[in-house]
């Protein structure tokens, strides 16, 4: 038997997330065994585990969208018991059982080794929102950003995507101003290497003008909605935004046609759900090496599997700072 939190659905009830204990064969089939020892709480969690249910197809169901932990069994010769390895995507969590379990079994492709320099705990501190972010400082770069050309922009910067680009783009020597609409993590986005701090009120207001000044060398954009419009006009020519979640909404206001014909500017969607294994391999090599772990530490919150009910409530409401870290064996 193995701690779990289980989501279940009967009739036209309401889901309900209770930690219970579960017997291993009602694990899903596939490759791998991992002995889960961290997991972390994403948006989509919260969608998971919330009386909404709408990602969840059918229950019993166990969320957590990603996990890092130790191979306790493989039929794949990649992977042998002992080996630390991290999941992220693959729809994990939502449409196969996930992370809030202290086992689980996945395909074999879904995996990454876990890096030299990292360990468990630390790879969900960065879990699949430091991946997004650093996918898109990856993007920027190979789209022409290098340090120096100007201040970068990241929007949303107190939540999981924002507060690792800030860290990371800090860390590679650039002018990080961090946008929030809460003034009361300014002290934490500086502790992460922003520059300087910017009110998200800035943004609110729609102007009817194609073009604005020109102010940011690049963009990581967690938001998008209004703000990302009023953004893509204030983006120097032949910059860059990577565009990674719609907590804004999904309609972009403005004249958009202006800034990509007038001034060059790209707009990158950044999806990190199905990367191709060599991405995410890359991607984790870039985190073990540019992710300062010292301000990954600012960023952990720590949690267990009772605490998930509530969180989930709560990153919906968008009261989550940083990164959760859940201890499935505390």
């Amino acid at each position: 038997m193995v701690k779990a939190l289980v989501v279940r659905k009967e009739g036209e009830e309401k889901p309900v997330a209770a930690v219970e204990d579960i017997a291993l064969d009602m694990l899903p089939e596939a490759e791998v065994t991992v002995a889960v020892e961290y997991s972390t709480v994403n948006y989509k969690d919260g969608l998971c585990i919330g009386p909404g249910g709408g990602l969840v197809r059918s229950y019993p169901h166990i969320p957590g969208i990603d996990f890092a932990g130790t191979v306790e069994a493989s039929t794949d010769a990649r992977y042998r018991p002992g080996d630390k390895v991290v999941l992220t995507g693959w729809r994990v969590g939502e449409a196969h059982w996930g992370g809030y379990a202290q086992k689980a079994r996945v395909r074999a492709d879904w995996l990454v080794p876990l890096p030299a320099g990292l360990s468990t705990r630390q790879a969900m501190a960065v879990g699949t929102a430091g991946l997004t972010a650093m996918l898109a400082v990856m993007a920027l770069e190979d789209h022409g950003l290098s340090p120096g050309h100007g201040p970068v922009l990241v929007t949303g910067a107190a939540g999981g995507v924002g507060s690792v680009a800030t860290a990371i783009l800090a860390r590679l020597g650039h002018e990080v101003a961090a946008v929030t609409g809460r003034p009361e993590t300014a002290e934490y986005l500086t502790g992460l290497g922003a520059s300087r701090i910017v009110a998200r009120e800035e943004f609110a207001e729609v102007t009817r003008k194609p073009l604005e000044s020109e102010l940011w060398a690049g963009c990581v954009d967690a938001v998008a909605g209004a703000m990302l419009g009023r953004v893509l006009k204030q983006m120097k020519y032949g910059t860059s935004v990577a565009a990674v979640g719609l907590a804004g909404g999904a309609a972009i206001e403005g004249a958009l046609i202006t800034p990509f014909i007038l001034r060059g500017v790209n707009l990158l969607g950044i999806d990190s759900v199905m990367q191709p294994y060599a991405s995410r391999v890359r991607a984790w090599e870039r985190i073990a090496r540019d992710l300062p772990m010292d301000r990954l530490e600012a960023m952990i919150q720590p949690a267990t599997l009772s605490d998930l009910p509530q969180l989930g409530r709560d990153i919906l409401k968008g009261q989550v700072r940083g990164r959760v870290v859940v201890d499935v064996n505390a």
